[in-house]
């Protein structure tokens, strides 16, 4: 569908590395856009795009980065924060460090990131801002305190973003992912059976299961984020899209 219509565009992705961050990058490297990634890991040699490794959670070192970034290009046209981090347990158990590492990953990083990118965003009167944040922002997940608290944190951030750059003609939405077979979610769940149990649903967790009784793909994801940050959607700020499969039920 996307075939090079991103022709020409420069987009900044987070968490590229792997999961639903490498495979937005993917795709809109197959639409024609000039891509950078960034993330605190490595990544594979043959990723088909620039990969810069920046810790998010680094102010310091994000200001570093992005003033490098742009000596290098002269406009942005798409973000997207797709970096993130899970830990679990109950509230009495979380650590201060797994509280803090949640909201650091999930809210603060792209905060770093926006308020860099913000003037240049202003200054060119167009772009696109999509942040991955989860349907665990929407409705409570015994277990996922600090999760769900710094996603709902992160798609707080995006709403207020988005109506201070909606005067300039620069729109930010928000992706908030259900369960989605990534590695992150295979390894919290035990993989295939865990998935089975998803979508059945887990009462003891307040878990209903999923109405399309499937597990999301990577690709569902990253299909929503190119088409908040595409001209189809240019009508389209503030909003959060749910890609759950019914899970929240319309929460």
């Amino acid at each position: 569908m996307w075939h090079r219509q991103f022709g020409g565009k420069r987009v900044l992705v987070t968490g590229a590395a792997s999961g639903i961050g490498r495979r937005i990058a993917e795709r809109f490297c197959e639409s024609g856009a000039d891509v950078v990634g960034l993330d605190r890991q490595p990544g594979d040699p043959g990723l088909p795009f620039r990969l810069v490794q920046l810790d998010v959670t680094d102010a310091e070192q994000v200001s570093d980065v992005c003033n490098a970034l742009m000596t290098d290009i002269d406009r942005l046209d798409i973000l997207i924060n797709a970096a993130g981090v899970l830990r679990t347990g109950a509230a009495e158990d979380l650590t201060p460090e797994d509280w803090q590492a949640c909201f650091a990953v999930n809210a603060s990083g792209p905060f770093y990131l926006l308020r860099h990118w913000i003037p240049v965003f202003k200054a060119q009167r167009a772009g696109a801002i999509v942040n991955i944040a989860s349907n665990a922002g929407h409705v409570p997940r015994t277990g996922m305190t600090a999760y769900c608290a710094s996603k709902a944190a992160m798609a707080s951030l995006s709403h207020c973003i988005g109506l201070e750059l909606a005067p300039f003609g620069v729109r930010c939405n928000v992706v908030s992912p259900g369960s989605t077979d990534t590695p992150m979610l295979s390894n919290m769940v035990g993989g295939s059976v865990g998935y089975r149990q998803l979508v059945s649903g887990l009462p003891d967790q307040f878990k209903l299961g999923i109405p399309l009784a499937k597990i999301a793909t990577i690709d569902d994801i990253a299909e929503t984020a190119l088409f908040l940050a595409s001209d189809l959607a240019g009508h389209i700020t503030l909003q959060d899209i749910v890609v759950d499969g019914g899970a929240t039920l319309g929460a």
